[in-house]
């Protein structure tokens, strides 16, 4: 398997593979590789003959200078699982921040048709402008024709692909199915992080998003939210930061349902020091 870690050498790699005319795949990730992101790449050599699958831990969306630090770093171990799918189709980039960056770490500054100032956005300072910074330098140096993300970031998802709107970036953005463990817990390289107690705690957060999916067909949005807030006001080991009701498109939240629009119930919660994140379709 091919490692580069640098731009200009993974672009003379890329550009004689499109002037072949082979399609050139893209997952993006922050590496700490699991099998969400391992399906993510398997749907991207459905369709290209060639997936690049970015591994960068990136500074500029972390508001949390603590968690940039303990986020895990795993590269030979992605490499191994990478291999593990494929040894000729898969090309992993696995740049310095300097390479990224060049002479100045910072984000620039985004618009997303008020996008980013929804539920993460709102808790996250800058975040969006951070994701929106490494996603698109990564789709100038890359080129690909499709890249692939999970509905697990579904905020983010639903950004990228107003990204490459607003920028006319020549990409098709494919949005993947949650990768869930055997017992709900949607798959994050945050959860390595989790105690055992924590992580025996984590699938209530799955259990009780599909129960607010089934209240939702005959309850009102904030009858809903007030019953999951109620489920996690005396729960021991979980802590609920957010629970929005919020329309797809726009990702503001529900005043009164419509038949006309779709849904998406939106949770995070902390289990000890670890923030996680959920989302459900409701309709």
């Amino acid at each position: 398997m091919k490692i580069f870690y640098n731009k200009t050498e993974l672009n003379h790699r890329l550009n004689a593979l499109k002037t072949n005319g082979n399609s050139i795949g893209f997952v993006p990730t922050m590496g700490a590789l699991h099998q969400g992101h391992l399906s993510l790449v398997n749907e991207g050599l459905k369709k290209n003959t060639v997936v690049v699958v970015s591994i960068f831990v990136n500074p500029t969306q972390f508001d949390n200078k603590e968690d940039l630090v303990k986020y895990p770093r795993t590269l030979d171990r992605d490499v191994e699982l990478l291999q593990s799918i494929s040894e000729d189709s898969i090309i992993v980039f696995a740049p310095t921040v300097e390479d990224i960056y060049e002479s100045k770490i910072q984000s620039q500054s985004f618009t997303f048709d008020g996008l980013e100032h929804e539920m993460e956005g709102a808790f996250r300072q800058g975040h969006f402008d951070g994701v929106g910074t490494i996603v698109k330098r990564l789709f100038d140096i890359v080129k690909p024709d499709y890249a692939y993300f999970g509905e697990k970031d579904f905020q983010q998802l639903q950004i990228i692909k107003k990204l490459v709107e607003l920028h006319h970036l020549s990409v098709k953005v494919v949005g993947c199915p949650i990768y869930r463990a055997d017992d709900g817990l949607a798959m994050s390289s945050r959860n390595t992080r989790l105690t055992k107690a924590h992580r025996s705690a984590a699938p209530f957060i799955y259990d009780t998003l599909k129960s607010a999916k089934y209240k939702f067909g005959t309850k009102s949005a904030k009858n809903v939210t007030e019953w999951v807030v109620e489920q996690f006001k005396n729960h021991k080991l979980l802590e609920l930061e957010y629970f929005i009701i919020a329309d797809t498109k726009t990702l503001k939240p529900v005043k009164r349902k419509s038949i006309k629009k779709s849904y998406r119930a939106f949770i995070a919660v902390y289990a000890g020091d670890i923030r996680l994140i959920d989302n459900i379709a409701l309709n």
